[in-house]
């Protein structure tokens, strides 16, 4: 229990202790909603698609091809052009039509002063994922950003190489302690084919359902939960 509410534990040892910390940041450390809906909006438009801004608050934190390609039925060139358009708007405004969760900063240099290894991990551009976390001060509680490439290589098998890289640079030898924290299935399941444990977020854009059924090692409800679990503090 962790002040009154229970954390779901899916798998995995009470009493792990994580050397390495890493985040997912759409729906984890910040809230894209409107940068994001607006982004896929505008790249939509071009293809005479028009789409309600709500309804497209559930492509915030999967790569941009797999929702072109799966829920648009794209070409890959179609998706070529779709992903050029996105990141045209949000490249100039979408970026900063963001906010971050109040409680993350204080976490995050809490962890940090507490030995924590921090690291990022997005199928963001790089890039973007910098420029963000470099626009709400936060980015110097992180080891490494870990984010997708211009062609999205390090996408097309979901979460699983972008994670593979964080701990390929902060662990090569795999001799410390990691999880993945995030709010949606392909968090879970790219920390699955990397051989660690996950915590699923239920504050973002994933639901409990769909952690539960990823098989997130655990789920908790708010971010205070969050940091008392990566502490021990039950």
């Amino acid at each position: 229990m962790v002040h009154g509410k229970k954390i779901t534990a899916r798998r995995g040892i009470i009493n792990m202790s994580y050397d390495i910390c890493i985040f997912d940041l759409d729906g984890t450390l910040t809230d894209p909603k409107i940068g994001i809906t607006k982004s896929f909006q505008y790249a939509l438009s071009s293809f005479g698609i028009n789409e309600d801004l709500e309804n497209l608050t559930r492509f915030i934190g999967p790569p941009l091809r797999d929702t072109f390609r799966d829920d648009y039925g794209m070409s890959h060139s179609d998706i070529i052009k779709a992903v050029a358009k996105f990141r045209e708007y949000f490249a100039q405004t979408g970026l900063y039509e963001n906010t971050i969760y109040p409680e993350i900063p204080e976490v995050l240099q809490k962890l940090t002063d507490n030995g924590k290894i921090l690291a990022v991990a997005t199928s963001k551009l790089t890039t973007y994922a910098e420029q963000i976390l470099e626009h709400f001060d936060v980015i110097q509680y992180f080891a490494f950003v870990s984010g997708d490439d211009i062609d999205g290589g390090r996408t097309k098998n979901g979460k699983q190489e972008i994670i593979r890289i964080v701990l390929d640079v902060l662990d090569p030898e795999r001799k410390r302690t990691a999880v993945m924290i995030g709010d949606r299935e392909h968090d879970i399941f790219g920390a699955q084919e990397n051989g660690i444990d996950s915590i699923g977020n239920s504050w973002g854009y994933g639901s409990r359902e769909e952690l539960e059924a990823a098989g997130s090692t655990w789920i908790v409800d708010s971010i205070d939960e969050l940091y008392h679990m990566l502490m021990q503090e039950y």
